[in-house]
């Protein structure tokens, strides 16, 4: 069984989901399936399938929260330290052609969000960046070339 690894918030992030799921929307596709088994007929009853589609998308979703929290393996970025880029470190970068300042958090899959500054630890950028040291320069491939940055400052926050 493979190890996700996730921040604490990442951790509550999941539990919250599921926490929702179980018991708001379980209860209220119950209700919605309870309603149209009053319609008459199930065979043609599209009020009916459609409940039924929508309990299986959120039992199916309910399965694979708790297996992400099974798996789960939370690292606690703030007892992290180092000078090398590594899960949970917060990196600043700048672009090599255009001296562009970009701050990333290095994230697990489940918490990536690009607009809030988070990447995916399997994120082709964060691949680039993990094991290198402030100063250094990467090169990642990205869908319009190669794009070169430099690591301008390394924290844990």
């Amino acid at each position: 069984m493979e190890k996700i690894p996730m921040t604490a918030a990442g951790y509550a992030a999941i539990e919250a989901e599921l926490r929702h799921r179980q018991s708001v929307e379980r209860p209220r596709i119950i209700q919605q399936i309870t309603e149209a088994r009053g319609h008459g007929d199930l065979a043609e009853n599209a009020e009916y399938h459609a409940a039924k589609e929508t309990q299986s998308l959120n039992e199916g979703r309910i399965a694979d929260l708790e297996d992400k929290l099974a798996r789960a393996e939370v690292i606690d970025v703030s007892k992290l330290k180092g000078d090398i880029v590594t899960f949970g470190a917060t990196v600043t970068l700048v672009d090599e052609d255009t001296d562009e300042k970009r701050v990333w958090q290095i994230v697990g899959e489940n918490e990536a969000d690009a607009k809030a500054g988070r990447i995916s630890i399997t994120s082709p950028l964060a691949r680039a960046l993990i094991g290198k040291k402030k100063g250094a320069s990467v090169e990642v491939m990205t869908p319009k070339g190669a794009k070169g940055y430099e690591i301008t400052k390394l924290e844990w926050r």
